[in-house]
């Protein structure tokens, strides 16, 4: 078995800690019951680019135990974490291509190296997995990185075609992929149907709120160790995620201040009960600034400017593109590692910026991701949308669909009853009267 991963001798640590994860993973280990017993993706080739954390751990081993054939690539130079690679591939024969810290060759490498099984469905977080194969749809591999490129370079059209014949579909996991997905769509260089798992209720209104909230917190911390209670902060976009990061920094006694382009959100946040302003305005007032948009450059040099000497910067965001990075090395008259994914930069004034986690998502680079019983629903999304993929995938056009209600509402019923809850249902009697008045009888 082909595999790069940094070191195979951390396979005990990291079994423990899947171990771990799956105990708050109950939905998922009721999908990897059935898929073990039924086996819906029998000779099925899974490509995956996901954050290698614990909880996908137990994502690959489902989809293992339902007769796929699944490889495994990191979505993030920073969000591997090393020890669970090294267990998928000692005791679950599962090939991972990741190590924490690689850098942008490497990356490519193994996003390369993961399409180079033929795969028939991809399992993306942030699209570049689908990127890749874009090129090689399109034929403009003078476009693509390097590494694609001459991969693509390498490949026969008999090869090229064969590749992209045999996908199926695939599944998005983020804002951002889902972002780049749909412009690919309407530019009609979308090479196959994907599932936007990151659109299911039970994926965005709790993965991105409360997910990304409590890690992006726990991020911070890690990092600096600094007393949140008391300071400002702020945070830049107000969709799920950036709700849930508001939410959980008030929470811990900071005076949160919201920044918007979309007048609806930035009225919700309004209404929420915090201030709301122009990030420009918010710029000299901040003491932490937390960018959560999957834009670009949000936080740029008319920003940095006007920070406050010690202003700590970080980005939750899939992508390290939402903080003007250069700009900051272009005004530093020094730069150091001041702690573990803490960088600081002098300026010329006198005052210094601090840069978390080299501006990539700081809830995996300093922290450990979501907690497992978020993930527990994202997951079991991305298991019985890939399910769905085998068995409807050849009739879907090349778009970007939302997972089905049916899914959705699986998933949810699943989770209550991991929890132990019992919900209400509706008599015939009150079925037939929503009916009534649904088509106007």
């Amino acid at each position: 078995m082909k595999y790069d991963i940094r070191d195979i001798s951390l396979a005990d640590e990291g079994l423990r800690r899947i171990e771990w994860a799956e105990k708050s993973m109950p939905v998922l280990r009721e999908i990897r019951k059935r898929f073990s017993k039924e086996k819906p993706l029998k000779d099925v080739r899974i490509a995956a680019c996901l954050h290698v954390t614990t909880e996908t751990a137990n994502l690959m081993r489902t989809l293992k135990e339902g007769g796929a054939e699944v490889v495994l690539t990191a979505s993030n130079p920073l969000s591997t974490q090393d020890d669970v690679a090294a267990s998928l591939v000692r005791d679950f024969e599962i090939p991972v291509f990741a190590i924490k810290g690689e850098d942008n060759t490497t990356y490519y490498d193994h996003i390369v190296n993961a399409l180079e099984i033929n795969p028939n469905i991809t399992l993306d977080d942030g699209a570049d997995l689908v990127s890749s194969l874009v090129f090689l749809y399109t034929g403009k591999l003078d476009e693509a990185n390097p590494r694609v490129r001459e991969w693509g370079l390498s490949l026969s059209e008999d090869k090229k075609r064969e590749i992209l014949e045999g996908v199926i579909g695939g599944t998005e996991e983020t804002t951002t992929g889902v972002i780049r997905l749909k412009a690919m769509a309407s530019s009609g260089v979308l090479p196959y149907p994907i599932i936007a798992v990151n659109d299911a209720d039970t994926k965005h209104l709790f993965d991105n709120r409360y997910g990304t909230g409590q890690s992006t917190i726990d991020g911070i911390l890690r990092a600096t160790n600094r007393l949140i209670a008391g300071s400002v902060f702020v945070v830049v976009g107000y969709g799920y995620c950036g709700k849930g990061v508001a939410m959980r920094a008030r929470g811990m006694g900071a005076r949160v201040i919201v920044t918007e382009t979309n007048p609806v959100r930035a009225l919700e946040a309004v209404m929420d009960g915090f201030d709301v302003m122009k990030l420009e305005d918010a710029a000299p007032r901040g003491d932490f600034f937390v960018t959560v948009t999957g834009d670009y450059h949000v936080i740029d040099r008319i920003h940095f400017e006007k920070m406050k000497d010690g202003a700590i910067v970080a980005n939750a965001g899939h992508f390290n593109v939402e903080i003007n990075i250069d700009a900051l090395e272009e005004m530093a008259v020094s730069k150091r590692e001041i702690r573990k994914f803490v960088e600081e930069y002098k300026l010329k004034d006198g005052r210094s910026i601090f840069l978390l986690g080299e501006g990539r998502l700081i809830n995996l680079a300093a922290a450990e991701g979501h907690p497992s019983a978020v993930m527990d629903m994202s997951f079991s999304n991305q298991a019985l949308s890939v399910e769905y993929l085998v068995k409807k995938g050849k009739e879907l056009e090349k778009k970007v669909y939302r997972v089905p209600e049916e899914i959705d509402r699986e998933v949810a019923s699943l989770k209550l009853r991991g929890m132990g809850i019992e919900i209400d249902k509706l008599t015939p009697e009150q079925v037939k009267y929503l009916s009534s008045w649904e088509f106007g009888t």
